[in-house]
């Protein structure tokens, strides 16, 4: 298999708070990962490493290397925004544009100088039928994307983050604020959209990682406890914290 992600002897430090702790990590291509662990343990801040996210916090200093097709995307002469096109990014509150739903989605080839219409057209709908919405919006594309639902707006969100065709999509806890109907779609999407992606996501929802992830990885206080195939972790962890915070001991 084909190493997508990788991190190497990586630490991050908020000023002088030690916050990801030598991780070591392999990501496969089209494959799923799900990052799990109790609040604070560090999930978040490790997958914004990928997209380099954190640089914007005042005091982030990283030590090690993270490398996306074996370049290290941490070097100097590595434009953030060409990283950006490549690594798509899903949050965990849905945060559509104030646009229109068609807006929303080519926002990304606009910013980029794209004005072919047929292709913006096209772009749209091939988006919206793979975040399985374009049968639900298709007859009111420039209504405005804050008149959908959360659900709508989330998978919304996934259209506009695939339109650039990146090759990576971060997820950060995408379907912590929605109902549980919209969650089993956003579900169903992860799923679907792997044969195309490299996808991480951040989960608080034991269920979920073990309904959508090919493998997981629990972080805890930091460091990566452990990190192996999905149905490993969750019948016969090797590390006994991953036992105890999977059993709901701890969390």
């Amino acid at each position: 298999m084909h190493k997508k992600l990788e991190a190497r002897n990586v630490n991050v430090f908020y000023d002088q708070t030690h916050v990801i702790k030598d991780v070591n990590l392999a990501v496969e291509q089209h494959s799923v990962t799900a990052f799990i662990g109790p609040s604070g343990c560090g999930k978040s801040t490790f997958l914004r490493l990928y997209n380099r996210m954190n640089d914007l916090i005042e005091g982030f200093r990283k030590e090690g290397e993270i490398l996306i097709d074996g370049r290290d995307i941490y070097q100097r002469d590595l434009r953030v925004e060409d990283l950006r096109k490549k690594v798509g990014m899903v949050f965990q509150k849905p945060n559509p544009f104030p646009k229109s739903i068609y807006e929303n989605v080519i926002y990304g080839l606009k910013i980029r100088g794209v004005n072919n219409k047929n292709l913006l057209d096209e772009t749209v709908e091939r988006c919206l039928r793979q975040a399985a919405l374009w049968d639900e919006v298709k007859d009111n594309l420039r209504k405005s994307a804050l008149a959908l639902s959360g659900g709508q707006q989330q998978r919304l969100c996934i259209a506009r983050a695939i339109a650039t065709e990146p090759s990576v999509l971060l997820m950060d806890e995408p379907a912590s604020a929605l109902d549980p109907i919209s969650t089993s779609k956003v579900e169903e999407l992860i799923y679907e959209l792997k044969s195309q992606f490299t996808i991480i996501i951040v989960t608080h929802n034991m269920q979920q990682a073990g309904r959508v992830s090919d493998k997981t990885a629990f972080f805890y206080l930091g460091e990566l406890v452990e990190c192996d195939s999905t149905k490993k972790i969750f019948t016969n962890p090797t590390d006994s914290r991953t036992q105890d915070y999977i059993t709901g001991r701890f969390g």
